[in-house]
């Protein structure tokens, strides 16, 4: 038995036009949400990928010493200084932070970059398939109206 459900198929030329209305309105809703979470990996993806170069051109040790801004919040920043230039400390969710190498943390954050891509690339084939299902229940609906409006009142 495979893991994927099972894919019911529905003749759309058999609902009504309220039925299909219906299936419009959740195609869309669907499609509202699968693109806000497109949106905010794509925002995870850019945040892990300036987390890369932060480590990158952030930790030198001609910084080591020097007063720079640390982040506390999004907006707010306080003087510190850089103790050591070999080792960061790495957000690894859930407010838990790991101590690691410059080499290390960026590799941790490309594994996140990498996997969010292939998130991403994943998401995207299902948006298109549901835009594709909302094209035709769309071109299905615009066909029944138009017949109901041409039809001969009884």
């Amino acid at each position: 038995m495979s893991g994927k459900p099972q894919q019911q198929t529905v003749d759309l030329n058999s609902l009504s036009v309220d039925n299909l209305a219906s299936v419009k309105k959740q195609l869309d809703e669907e499609l509202e949400h699968l693109s806000n979470s497109f949106t905010k990996l794509r925002q995870a993806q850019s945040k892990f990928r300036e987390c890369i170069i932060s480590v990158k051109k952030g930790v030198h040790e001609s910084q080591a010493g020097k007063t720079i801004l640390v982040p506390l919040t999004t907006s707010l920043y306080i003087p510190g200084k850089l103790a050591d230039t070999e080792k960061v400390l790495v957000d690894v969710g859930t407010g838990y932070y790991v101590e690691k190498s410059t080499t290390d943390a960026e590799k941790f954050y490309q594994s996140k970059v990498d996997g969010l891509g292939k998130s991403l690339a994943d998401l995207e084939k299902v948006i298109a398939q549901k835009s594709q299902n909302l094209r035709i229940v769309e071109d299905v609906l615009r066909q029944k109206v138009v017949a109901q409006q041409s039809a001969p009142a009884s």
